[in-house]
């Protein structure tokens, strides 16, 4: 089994494979802060549901469950794009967070005070590292 270097540019690009591909389910390797960006997917109405599974092996599975259009069946997730990478970190203090599609979209950042949206962060007035954009 190879090393994966980034996780999370794994995770968003399963999505985003499953996505196109129409699954209605998608299994990523789950880690802490990818169960914590799934949450938030949930949160924001970008997927229907998820299932954490520990007792698989070792890592352990999320098993999520993606949301399409009932008629268009156009995915819920039009796009979700990688910012910070392992050989470039993109990092934003409290005064210049991103705004995603001029608020219409979701900046996931990676804080001291955990995993959380772009406003959530601002309402707190904390910064970190941008993980990633969805829309």
């Amino acid at each position: 089994m190879s090393k994966i270097t980034d996780p999370i540019a794994d995770y968003l690009t399963r999505i985003r494979n499953a996505q196109k591909a129409k699954h209605r389910v998608v299994d990523i390797p789950a880690s802490n802060i990818k169960k914590e960006i799934t949450k938030i997917l949930k949160e924001k109405g970008y997927i229907l549901n998820y299932k954490f599974e520990d007792e698989v092996n070792y890592q352990g599975n999320i098993k999520i469950a993606l949301k399409y259009h009932p008629e268009t069946k156009t995915p819920a997730i039009k796009s979700i794009k990688r910012v910070s990478k392992p050989g470039l970190r993109q990092y934003c203090d409290s005064d210049n967070i991103p705004r995603v599609l001029n608020g219409l979209g979701v900046a996931i950042l990676s804080t001291s005070k955990g995993v959380m949206t772009d406003k959530e962060a601002q309402t707190q007035g904390v910064g970190g590292e941008v993980l990633c954009y969805v829309y």
